[in-house]
């Protein structure tokens, strides 16, 4: 998988600029073009046929990666009290914070409700840092209908770079396929709710 865009909304204080946010940057981005289907193949090739893939299994691939790396999956953290806005999809702890990431596998709400989640956690100095995943235009169009995408969010970047911040990043990494072939399996639909993702 490769990563066709990277978008930094906040990028604030002494984590911004330490070393620790760069290696731990680096080694995010390097298990995300690790990212695999067929799973072993060694790179991302995607059936094309659209609406027809699953997204949770691609999720999965790096969530396994990341708890290798000492990533906490399904992490839950007192963002907002007293109610709390959920569990975030990996959480590693750091000296300067915990950092997020969230993984698009739900609609253009959910993309929004993840930017809010990890923006307000930066506010509050409750997270060092937070990313965001979402497919690209070109890659969106053969994962699940309707599925959060680069595209969608892009009209709303300037309120997100509007929120104060004192420590930390807030970034978006845009994502797609190597290539593309009807020699290989659509990725599998799960359930998540009411929709197929």
């Amino acid at each position: 998988m490769k990563i066709v865009r990277e978008v930094t909304l906040l990028s604030c204080g002494r984590y911004a600029a330490s070393r620790e946010w760069k290696k731990t940057r680096a080694s995010l981005h390097k298990a995300i073009s690790e990212v695999d289907w067929p799973r072993g193949s060694g790179t991302f090739t995607i059936y094309p046929e659209r609406e027809g893939n699953g997204v949770t299994p691609i999720k999965q691939g790096l969530m396994v990666e990341l708890a290798r790396q000492g990533w906490k999956p399904e992490e839950p953290l007192d963002i907002a009290i007293p109610k709390k806005p959920g569990k975030l999809d990996a959480v590693l702890y750091t000296a300067y914070g915990p950092v997020a990431l969230e993984w698009e596998t739900g609609n253009i709400s959910s993309s929004h409700r993840a930017l809010n989640k990890m923006a307000l956690g930066l506010h509050k100095g409750v997270l060092a840092a937070g990313i965001l995943v979402v497919p690209s235009r070109a890659l969106y169009k053969f994962l699940t209908d309707r599925i959060g995408n680069m595209d969608e969010i892009e009209p709303y970047l300037d309120l997100w770079r509007s929120v104060p911040c004192e420590n930390g990043v807030l970034e978006i990494a845009v994502i797609e396929h190597d290539a593309t072939s009807t020699d290989v399996p659509l990725i599998p639909k799960g359930t998540d709710g009411r929709a197929l993702r």
